[in-house]
Protein backbone atom coordinates (compact mmCIF):
# COMPACT_ATOMS: atom_id res chain seq x y z
CA UNK A 1 0.00 0.00 0.00
CA UNK A 2 1.24 3.73 -0.70
CA UNK A 3 2.48 5.24 1.97
CA UNK A 4 -0.13 8.37 1.18
CA UNK A 5 -3.04 6.18 0.86
CA UNK A 6 -2.22 5.18 4.57
CA UNK A 7 -3.81 8.86 5.97
CA UNK A 8 -7.23 7.99 3.52
CA UNK A 9 -9.10 6.80 6.82
CA UNK A 10 -8.42 10.30 8.77
CA UNK A 11 -8.05 12.62 6.28
CA UNK A 12 -11.56 11.92 4.31
CA UNK A 13 -12.97 12.74 7.49
CA UNK A 14 -11.20 15.54 7.69
CA UNK A 15 -11.72 16.65 3.97
CA UNK A 16 -15.74 15.98 4.47
CA UNK A 17 -15.61 18.49 7.73
CA UNK A 18 -13.94 21.03 5.39
CA UNK A 19 -16.85 20.59 3.05
CA UNK A 20 -19.68 21.10 5.66
CA UNK A 21 -17.90 23.65 7.42
CA UNK A 22 -16.35 25.29 4.75
CA UNK A 23 -13.28 25.96 6.30
CA UNK A 24 -9.63 26.24 4.42
CA UNK A 25 -6.79 23.70 4.25
CA UNK A 26 -4.37 27.06 4.00
CA UNK A 27 -2.66 28.48 6.49
CA UNK A 28 -2.88 32.09 4.76
CA UNK A 29 -6.44 31.58 3.68
CA UNK A 30 -7.39 31.68 7.06
CA UNK A 31 -8.91 35.39 6.90
CA UNK A 32 -10.21 34.65 3.70
CA UNK A 33 -12.37 31.59 5.02
CA UNK A 34 -13.71 33.55 8.34
CA UNK A 35 -14.88 36.41 5.75
CA UNK A 36 -16.80 33.68 3.82
CA UNK A 37 -18.16 31.86 6.60
CA UNK A 38 -19.26 35.52 8.34
CA UNK A 39 -21.28 35.48 4.95
CA UNK A 40 -23.21 32.68 6.74
CA UNK A 41 -25.03 33.82 9.20
CA UNK A 42 -28.16 34.92 7.33
CA UNK A 43 -28.83 31.21 6.97
CA UNK A 44 -28.71 30.98 11.11
CA UNK A 45 -32.23 29.94 12.04
CA UNK A 46 -33.93 32.19 14.60
CA UNK A 47 -35.36 29.86 16.94
CA UNK A 48 -35.08 26.18 17.07
CA UNK A 49 -38.68 25.10 15.66
CA UNK A 50 -37.50 26.31 12.42
CA UNK A 51 -35.29 23.49 11.96
CA UNK A 52 -36.60 19.67 10.98
CA UNK A 53 -36.73 17.09 14.16
CA UNK A 54 -33.93 14.61 13.45
CA UNK A 55 -33.36 11.11 14.47
CA UNK A 56 -30.54 9.29 16.20
CA UNK A 57 -29.84 7.15 13.35
CA UNK A 58 -29.57 10.48 11.09
CA UNK A 59 -26.38 11.25 12.68
CA UNK A 60 -24.98 7.58 13.44
CA UNK A 61 -21.39 6.96 12.02
CA UNK A 62 -19.67 3.70 11.60
CA UNK A 63 -15.74 3.89 11.07
CA UNK A 64 -13.88 0.54 10.94
CA UNK A 65 -9.51 1.16 10.88
CA UNK A 66 -8.05 -2.17 9.51
CA UNK A 67 -5.11 -2.40 11.92
CA UNK A 68 -5.26 -5.98 11.07
CA UNK A 69 -5.49 -6.54 7.45
CA UNK A 70 -3.10 -3.35 6.61
CA UNK A 71 -0.37 -3.47 8.32
CA UNK A 72 1.84 -0.35 7.73
CA UNK A 73 -1.56 1.45 8.98
CA UNK A 74 -0.01 0.60 12.79
CA UNK A 75 2.36 2.69 13.51
CA UNK A 76 0.81 5.89 12.63
CA UNK A 77 -3.01 4.86 14.52
CA UNK A 78 -2.01 2.78 17.22
CA UNK A 79 -2.41 5.44 19.81
CA UNK A 80 -4.67 7.19 17.94
CA UNK A 81 -7.43 9.43 19.81
CA UNK A 82 -10.32 9.44 17.76
CA UNK A 83 -11.15 13.54 18.36
CA UNK A 84 -12.31 13.83 14.76
CA UNK A 85 -15.05 11.59 14.41
CA UNK A 86 -17.37 13.26 17.07
CA UNK A 87 -17.08 16.37 15.26
CA UNK A 88 -19.08 14.59 11.89
CA UNK A 89 -21.65 13.27 14.00
CA UNK A 90 -22.79 16.51 14.90
CA UNK A 91 -22.36 18.37 12.10
CA UNK A 92 -24.17 14.98 10.55
CA UNK A 93 -26.89 15.60 13.21
CA UNK A 94 -27.28 19.59 11.98
CA UNK A 95 -26.68 19.71 7.74
CA UNK A 96 -29.05 20.88 5.79
CA UNK A 97 -28.55 19.36 2.64
CA UNK A 98 -29.90 22.61 0.65
CA UNK A 99 -26.81 24.34 1.70
CA UNK A 100 -23.37 24.18 0.26
CA UNK A 101 -22.20 24.91 3.58
CA UNK A 102 -23.08 24.73 7.09
CA UNK A 103 -23.43 28.23 8.83
CA UNK A 104 -22.75 26.56 12.50
CA UNK A 105 -19.69 26.29 14.16
CA UNK A 106 -19.67 23.19 16.09
CA UNK A 107 -16.67 23.11 18.95
CA UNK A 108 -15.87 20.89 22.21
CA UNK A 109 -17.32 22.15 25.43
CA UNK A 110 -17.28 18.58 27.45
CA UNK A 111 -15.53 15.62 27.59
CA UNK A 112 -18.26 14.16 30.00
CA UNK A 113 -17.07 10.66 30.52
CA UNK A 114 -14.73 8.30 28.48
CA UNK A 115 -15.31 4.69 30.34
CA UNK A 116 -12.44 1.75 29.36
CA UNK A 117 -14.17 -1.37 29.13
CA UNK A 118 -10.89 -3.35 28.16
CA UNK A 119 -6.47 -2.86 29.18
CA UNK A 120 -5.67 -4.43 26.45
CA UNK A 121 -5.86 -2.63 22.51
CA UNK A 122 -4.14 -4.98 20.71
CA UNK A 123 -2.34 -3.74 17.48
CA UNK A 124 -2.86 -6.03 15.02
CA UNK A 125 -6.78 -6.76 15.25
CA UNK A 126 -8.94 -4.25 13.69
CA UNK A 127 -10.78 -1.65 15.17
CA UNK A 128 -14.73 -0.15 14.52
CA UNK A 129 -15.80 3.15 15.91
CA UNK A 130 -19.69 3.68 16.29
CA UNK A 131 -21.08 6.93 17.12
CA UNK A 132 -24.00 8.78 16.99
CA UNK A 133 -25.77 11.87 18.72
CA UNK A 134 -28.08 11.20 21.65
CA UNK A 135 -29.59 14.00 23.22
CA UNK A 136 -30.05 17.80 22.27
CA UNK A 137 -30.83 21.38 23.84
CA UNK A 138 -31.27 24.12 22.47
CA UNK A 139 -28.10 24.82 21.49
CA UNK A 140 -26.20 22.02 22.67
CA UNK A 141 -25.52 18.68 21.98
CA UNK A 142 -24.53 15.18 23.23
CA UNK A 143 -22.69 12.40 20.95
CA UNK A 144 -21.75 8.61 22.16
CA UNK A 145 -18.92 7.04 21.14
CA UNK A 146 -17.99 3.22 21.04
CA UNK A 147 -14.74 1.90 20.13
CA UNK A 148 -14.69 -1.79 19.84
CA UNK A 149 -12.35 -4.49 18.75
CA UNK A 150 -12.24 -7.64 16.38
CA UNK A 151 -10.42 -10.69 18.59
CA UNK A 152 -11.47 -14.17 18.76
CA UNK A 153 -13.83 -13.71 15.88
CA UNK A 154 -15.77 -11.02 17.55
CA UNK A 155 -15.89 -7.59 18.00
CA UNK A 156 -15.71 -6.92 21.70
CA UNK A 157 -16.01 -3.12 23.43
CA UNK A 158 -12.90 -1.28 24.30
CA UNK A 159 -14.65 1.98 25.18
CA UNK A 160 -17.41 4.44 25.65
CA UNK A 161 -17.25 8.04 25.36
CA UNK A 162 -19.75 10.77 25.80
CA UNK A 163 -19.08 14.46 24.49
CA UNK A 164 -21.07 17.88 24.72
CA UNK A 165 -20.56 19.82 22.12
CA UNK A 166 -21.89 23.69 21.55
CA UNK A 167 -23.22 25.36 18.36
CA UNK A 168 -21.91 28.64 17.70
CA UNK A 169 -22.54 30.68 14.97
CA UNK A 170 -19.96 31.14 12.07
CA UNK A 171 -17.90 33.87 13.44
CA UNK A 172 -17.54 31.63 16.53
CA UNK A 173 -19.32 34.31 18.58
CA UNK A 174 -22.50 33.73 20.26
CA UNK A 175 -24.63 30.56 20.66
CA UNK A 176 -26.98 28.81 17.28
CA UNK A 177 -29.40 26.70 17.41
CA UNK A 178 -29.41 22.85 16.90
CA UNK A 179 -31.82 20.36 15.44
CA UNK A 180 -34.42 18.72 17.43
CA UNK A 181 -33.86 15.20 18.42
CA UNK A 182 -37.10 12.99 18.72
CA UNK A 183 -36.33 9.66 19.92
CA UNK A 184 -37.86 6.46 18.10
CA UNK A 185 -38.11 3.17 20.21
CA UNK A 186 -37.61 2.55 23.84
CA UNK A 187 -33.20 2.00 23.47
CA UNK A 188 -33.17 5.62 21.90
CA UNK A 189 -35.49 6.93 24.32
CA UNK A 190 -33.21 5.54 27.06
CA UNK A 191 -30.56 7.18 25.79
CA UNK A 192 -32.19 10.54 25.30
CA UNK A 193 -33.36 10.14 29.00
CA UNK A 194 -29.70 9.48 30.44
CA UNK A 195 -28.53 13.11 28.45
CA UNK A 196 -31.16 14.43 30.58
CA UNK A 197 -29.97 13.04 33.85
CA UNK A 198 -26.28 13.79 32.04
CA UNK A 199 -27.33 17.57 32.01
CA UNK A 200 -28.57 17.76 35.19
CA UNK A 201 -25.81 15.28 36.99
CA UNK A 202 -23.63 18.53 35.41
CA UNK A 203 -25.65 20.95 36.99
CA UNK A 204 -25.63 19.96 40.38
CA UNK A 205 -21.67 19.70 40.56
CA UNK A 206 -21.09 22.97 39.08
CA UNK A 207 -23.44 24.45 42.21
CA UNK A 208 -22.05 22.07 44.25
CA UNK A 209 -18.10 22.77 43.59
CA UNK A 210 -15.54 23.31 46.28
CA UNK A 211 -14.95 26.48 44.62
CA UNK A 212 -17.90 27.99 45.43
CA UNK A 213 -19.43 26.05 48.88
CA UNK A 214 -17.60 24.37 51.55
CA UNK A 215 -17.27 20.82 51.35
CA UNK A 216 -20.22 18.81 53.30
CA UNK A 217 -19.86 17.39 57.00
CA UNK A 218 -18.57 14.36 55.64
CA UNK A 219 -15.94 15.36 53.95
CA UNK A 220 -14.57 18.37 56.93
CA UNK A 221 -14.74 15.44 58.90
CA UNK A 222 -12.06 13.42 56.61
CA UNK A 223 -10.19 16.05 56.32
CA UNK A 224 -10.21 16.76 59.93
CA UNK A 225 -9.15 12.70 60.78
CA UNK A 226 -5.91 13.00 57.71
CA UNK A 227 -4.94 15.90 59.71
CA UNK A 228 -4.66 14.57 62.96
CA UNK A 229 -3.14 11.74 61.05
CA UNK A 230 -0.28 13.91 60.97
CA UNK A 231 0.26 15.55 64.05
CA UNK A 232 3.61 14.44 65.83
CA UNK A 233 2.42 12.99 68.69
CA UNK A 234 5.90 14.39 70.70
CA UNK A 235 4.70 17.77 70.68
CA UNK A 236 1.60 19.83 71.40
CA UNK A 237 1.74 21.76 68.26
CA UNK A 238 -0.78 22.36 65.22
CA UNK A 239 2.38 23.28 62.74
CA UNK A 240 4.84 19.86 63.33
CA UNK A 241 3.30 17.31 60.53
CA UNK A 242 4.67 13.90 60.30
CA UNK A 243 3.68 11.78 57.19
CA UNK A 244 2.28 8.75 57.82
CA UNK A 245 3.63 4.90 56.88
CA UNK A 246 3.11 4.42 52.80
CA UNK A 247 2.04 7.76 52.31
CA UNK A 248 3.36 10.75 49.91
CA UNK A 249 2.53 13.93 50.96
CA UNK A 250 0.55 15.55 48.21
CA UNK A 251 2.97 18.49 47.11
CA UNK A 252 5.52 15.59 46.36
CA UNK A 253 3.25 13.97 43.76
CA UNK A 254 3.30 16.37 40.95
CA UNK A 255 4.54 16.63 37.57
CA UNK A 256 5.05 19.63 34.77
CA UNK A 257 5.44 20.13 31.15
CA UNK A 258 5.31 23.10 28.41
CA UNK A 259 4.12 22.86 25.05
CA UNK A 260 4.52 25.36 22.52
CA UNK A 261 1.41 25.25 20.21
CA UNK A 262 2.49 24.70 16.41
CA UNK A 263 0.48 25.23 13.68
CA UNK A 264 -0.05 21.93 12.53
CA UNK A 265 -1.83 20.91 15.52
CA UNK A 266 -4.58 23.85 14.88
CA UNK A 267 -8.55 22.86 13.97
CA UNK A 268 -10.43 23.87 11.39
CA UNK A 269 -11.36 26.82 12.86
CA UNK A 270 -7.45 28.00 13.43
CA UNK A 271 -6.75 27.08 17.19
CA UNK A 272 -5.20 24.86 18.76
CA UNK A 273 -7.29 20.98 18.27
CA UNK A 274 -8.68 19.51 21.17
CA UNK A 275 -7.78 15.77 20.34
CA UNK A 276 -4.08 17.75 21.09
CA UNK A 277 -4.56 18.93 24.30
CA UNK A 278 -6.11 15.72 25.74
CA UNK A 279 -3.50 13.27 24.26
CA UNK A 280 -0.73 15.84 26.03
CA UNK A 281 -2.56 16.08 28.97
CA UNK A 282 -3.09 12.19 29.27
CA UNK A 283 0.54 11.82 28.63
CA UNK A 284 1.53 13.58 31.33
CA UNK A 285 -1.07 12.27 33.87
CA UNK A 286 0.01 8.69 32.71
CA UNK A 287 3.38 9.87 33.17
CA UNK A 288 2.56 11.29 36.81
CA UNK A 289 0.64 8.04 37.54
CA UNK A 290 3.51 6.05 36.35
CA UNK A 291 6.26 7.68 38.82
CA UNK A 292 3.72 7.67 41.50
CA UNK A 293 2.93 4.19 41.29
CA UNK A 294 6.59 2.66 40.55
CA UNK A 295 4.96 0.65 37.67
CA UNK A 296 2.99 1.31 34.23
CA UNK A 297 -0.71 2.28 35.30
CA UNK A 298 -3.76 1.54 33.03
CA UNK A 299 -5.98 3.60 32.32
CA UNK A 300 -9.73 3.23 33.79
CA UNK A 301 -11.38 6.27 32.55
CA UNK A 302 -11.76 10.23 31.75
CA UNK A 303 -14.03 12.63 33.80
CA UNK A 304 -15.36 15.88 33.07
CA UNK A 305 -12.92 17.61 30.74
CA UNK A 306 -13.68 21.10 30.58
CA UNK A 307 -12.81 23.29 27.74
CA UNK A 308 -13.19 26.79 29.51
CA UNK A 309 -11.00 28.97 26.56
CA UNK A 310 -9.74 28.16 23.15
CA UNK A 311 -5.77 27.97 23.07
CA UNK A 312 -4.00 30.23 20.26
CA UNK A 313 -1.81 29.21 18.13
CA UNK A 314 1.83 30.04 19.13
CA UNK A 315 0.70 29.92 23.01
CA UNK A 316 2.96 29.02 25.90
CA UNK A 317 0.86 25.98 27.39
CA UNK A 318 1.75 25.05 30.89
CA UNK A 319 0.32 21.98 32.06
CA UNK A 320 0.60 20.57 35.92
CA UNK A 321 -0.65 17.14 36.97
CA UNK A 322 -0.96 16.68 40.47
CA UNK A 323 -2.02 13.08 42.19
CA UNK A 324 -4.80 14.24 44.34
CA UNK A 325 -6.36 11.18 45.87
CA UNK A 326 -5.93 6.92 46.05
CA UNK A 327 -7.90 4.30 46.98
CA UNK A 328 -6.16 0.76 46.78
CA UNK A 329 -4.66 0.46 43.42
CA UNK A 330 -6.41 3.48 41.63
CA UNK A 331 -4.57 6.73 41.38
CA UNK A 332 -7.01 9.78 40.42
CA UNK A 333 -4.63 12.19 38.68
CA UNK A 334 -5.92 16.21 38.13
CA UNK A 335 -4.33 18.20 35.16
CA UNK A 336 -4.67 21.40 35.05
CA UNK A 337 -3.58 23.54 31.78
CA UNK A 338 -3.05 26.92 30.88
CA UNK A 339 -2.02 29.47 28.92
CA UNK A 340 1.26 31.97 29.81
CA UNK A 341 1.18 35.25 27.99
CA UNK A 342 4.91 36.50 28.31
CA UNK A 343 4.28 40.33 27.49
CA UNK A 344 1.97 40.18 30.29
CA UNK A 345 2.81 37.21 32.26
CA UNK A 346 -0.42 36.80 33.25
CA UNK A 347 -1.73 32.89 33.46
CA UNK A 348 -5.28 31.67 31.95
CA UNK A 349 -7.04 28.82 32.40
CA UNK A 350 -7.98 26.53 29.27
CA UNK A 351 -8.69 23.54 30.63
CA UNK A 352 -9.16 20.81 33.49
CA UNK A 353 -8.86 17.13 33.22
CA UNK A 354 -9.24 14.37 35.67
CA UNK A 355 -8.17 10.78 35.13
CA UNK A 356 -8.55 7.43 37.06
CA UNK A 357 -5.88 5.06 36.75
CA UNK A 358 -5.08 1.60 38.53
CA UNK A 359 -1.86 0.49 39.66
CA UNK A 360 -0.60 -3.11 39.55
CA UNK A 361 -0.06 -3.20 42.87
CA UNK A 362 -1.57 -0.89 45.65
CA UNK A 363 -0.02 2.47 45.78
CA UNK A 364 1.15 5.03 48.67
CA UNK A 365 -2.00 7.25 50.53
CA UNK A 366 -1.08 10.96 49.16
CA UNK A 367 -1.68 12.96 51.82
CA UNK A 368 -2.74 16.70 52.03
CA UNK A 369 -1.06 19.28 53.62
CA UNK A 370 -2.65 22.26 53.24
CA UNK A 371 -5.91 23.38 52.93
CA UNK A 372 -6.08 24.38 49.41
CA UNK A 373 -4.38 20.46 48.97
CA UNK A 374 -7.64 19.15 50.79
CA UNK A 375 -9.72 20.72 48.44
CA UNK A 376 -8.23 18.99 45.84
CA UNK A 377 -8.10 15.63 47.74
CA UNK A 378 -12.25 15.75 48.03
CA UNK A 379 -12.47 17.05 44.58
CA UNK A 380 -10.13 14.18 43.50
CA UNK A 381 -12.46 12.04 45.52
CA UNK A 382 -15.56 13.30 44.62
CA UNK A 383 -14.65 12.39 40.76
CA UNK A 384 -12.95 9.09 41.95
CA UNK A 385 -16.31 8.11 43.40
CA UNK A 386 -18.97 8.65 40.46
CA UNK A 387 -15.99 6.67 38.20
CA UNK A 388 -16.24 3.91 40.14
CA UNK A 389 -20.04 3.77 40.38
CA UNK A 390 -20.36 3.90 36.60
CA UNK A 391 -17.38 1.74 35.47
CA UNK A 392 -17.31 -1.55 35.88
CA UNK A 393 -14.28 -3.57 37.73
CA UNK A 394 -11.13 -4.26 35.29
Amino acid sequence: MAEGNSDLLVSNVRNRLREIVGASTNWRDHKQMMAERASLCSLLASCQEDLPVRSMKDSYVEVHLPLGTQPLLREKYLTFHNTVRYLLICYSHTRNKALQRSPLSIVTALVDKIGMAKNIIYPDCDIKFTGHVTWVGKTSIEAKIHMSQFHDGDYTPVLDATFVMVARDPENKRAAYVNPLKPEGQEEEKFFQEGEVNKKRRVELSTASLLKVAPTDEERKLIHSIFLNTLDSKTVSFRSRVLPPNSVWMEDAKVKGLEICHPQERNIFNRIFGGFLMRKAYELGWANACSYGGCRPNLVAVDDILFQKPVEIGSLLLLSSQVCYTEGKYIQVRVHTEVLDPLTRQHNTTNVFHFTFTSPEEVPAIVPKTYGESMLYLDGKRHFDLTVKEIPPL
